[in-house]
């Protein structure tokens, strides 16, 4: 089983910057894949970036050049910066790990971009 806490989450205005974080409760080494969803009122949930345990990395197409997954094996953790934040980047932003043949989803953190 893995437990994973989401932090970093707040509001922001359009150009701004935030960097999440998302600490699990097991060596993230272990894990095939952890990665960033997101799910914005009345949307379904979607990928936003992932990376693998060979740190292989994957980002929905409209967040590439501006955001960046990298993770700490010694802190497990994985991040994500968040750059250039647009009004539609606004969403609750989800950190997905895959264990076992299982998916495994945090809390959740708000993001939102507003002037």
């Amino acid at each position: 089983q893995v437990q994973l806490v989401e932090s970093g989450g707040g509001s922001v205005q359009p150009g701004g910057s935030l960097r999440l974080s998302c600490a699990a409760s097991r060596s993230i080494f272990s894990l095939n894949a952890m990665g960033w969803y997101r799910q914005a009122p009345g949307k379904q949930r979607e990928l936003v970036a992932a990376i693998t345990r060979g740190d292989s990395t994957n980002y929905a197409d409209s967040v590439k050049g501006r955001f960046t997954i990298s993770r700490d094996d010694a802190k497990n953790t994985v991040y994500l910066q968040m750059n250039s934040l647009k009004p539609e980047d606004a969403a609750v932003y989800y950190c997905n790990a895959q264990y076992g043949g299982i998916n495994y989803w945090g809390q959740g953190t708000q993001v939102t971009v507003s002037s």
